[in-house]
């Protein structure tokens, strides 16, 4: 009878597996696959198990291991440091997601199904071969991989130099760093948009490419000398904000104006937004009055609100 039947053994489970995928850097786009349980030495030597040819990454630079089911990360007191999140660590856990930083390369934590198989070394070489060209960048990739603040937290953290350069559909954006300092950023050259609202838009960027650019030494007006975690979190809360008021007020290119008749008395508005009132009279735009304004976006924002609210401003 079919109750008396022996049952089939159960299916075998596919067993999740890790790998560290290559998101920026000279491997950008290789992927190495962590076996369960073997552990992987990274560094410059040619006899390792990941071999990264690269003059900020030591001949020994770090081990990727296993602690029980749990993946792990360990520094050998390599000369630039290993970087997990940004912070620069001597060993640390890894969880899928977690970014790490070893000389230019910065590698994501990725899941796997089944077991993974045994890494080539050419493989990366291969990768990197296929990504060679005539103009050598240390760092490059995607900011949908990255986003643009973990991608500063790394590159502060690690004293980085240079020229950060962010190329989306519409604009091209540019970020100078000194020894992981960020002191400076313009957006599409405009030089009448100070270097912090610059910044700050490009926070709000969730897709584009970039590219980290030899250093630019030539001296720049109204430098930043604010520290990396205090800029991004200013220019995050500010974006909060900024985002919250966005339904109160038009699109950045639609026209807005003074109405045929001001009926609300102009002593009752600040000096602040008597001056974007006069920037929106002048230029005539959203977008232009952001550019404009001496104030950041949040603020200038907060004063349009208030202008369109009591009608002191008009859409066209």
């Amino acid at each position: 009878m079919a109750d008396n039947l022996p049952k089939p053994p159960p299916l075998p489970g596919r067993r999740r597996s890790f790998a560290l995928r290559f998101i920026s850097g000279k491997y950008q786009g290789g992927e190495f696959p962590l076996a369960p349980g073997k552990e992987v030495v990274v560094g410059r030597s040619s006899d390792l198990e990941m071999v990264l040819v690269e003059d900020m990454v030591s001949r020994r630079h770090a081990r990727i291991f296993w602690e029980g089911d749990a993946l792990a990360i360990e520094d050998f007191g390599s000369t630039n440091g290993t970087f997990v999140n940004g912070e620069k660590i001597k060993k640390s856990p890894l969880k899928e997601g977690d970014r790490v930083l070893v000389g230019t390369s910065i590698l994501k934590v990725v899941t796997t199904e089944g077991t993974a198989p045994a890494p080539v070394k050419q493989d990366l070489e291969s990768v990197a071969a296929q990504r060679r060209t005539s103009q050598v960048r240390t760092m490059s990739g995607a900011i949908e991989e990255i986003p643009l603040p973990d991608l500063l937290q790394l590159l502060s953290t690690s004293k980085k130099n240079g020229v950060l350069v962010i190329r989306t559909e519409d604009d091209v954006g540019k970020i100078y760093l000194r020894k992981g300092a960020l002191y400076w950023a313009i957006i599409n050259d405009l030089d009448d948009v100070p270097p912090l609202k610059s910044l700050f838009r490009m926070l709000t960027w969730q897709k584009g490419l970039f590219d980290l650019d030899p250093p630019d030494d030539d001296p720049k007006p109204n430098e930043i000398d604010v520290s990396v975690p205090e800029l991004l979190m200013e220019g995050l809360r500010q974006i909060d904000e900024f985002a919250a008021l966005r339904d109160q007020l038009p699109e950045p290119r639609a026209k807005i104006a003074l109405p045929p008749l001001l009926l609300p008395p102009l002593k009752d508005l600040s000096p602040e937004e008597l001056e974007v009132l006069q920037l929106a009279h002048n230029y005539g735009t959203l977008e232009a009055v952001l550019n404009k304004s001496p104030q950041m976006d949040l603020e200038t924002a907060e004063a349009l609100a208030k202008l369109f609210k009591k009608n002191y401003l008009v859409g066209v």
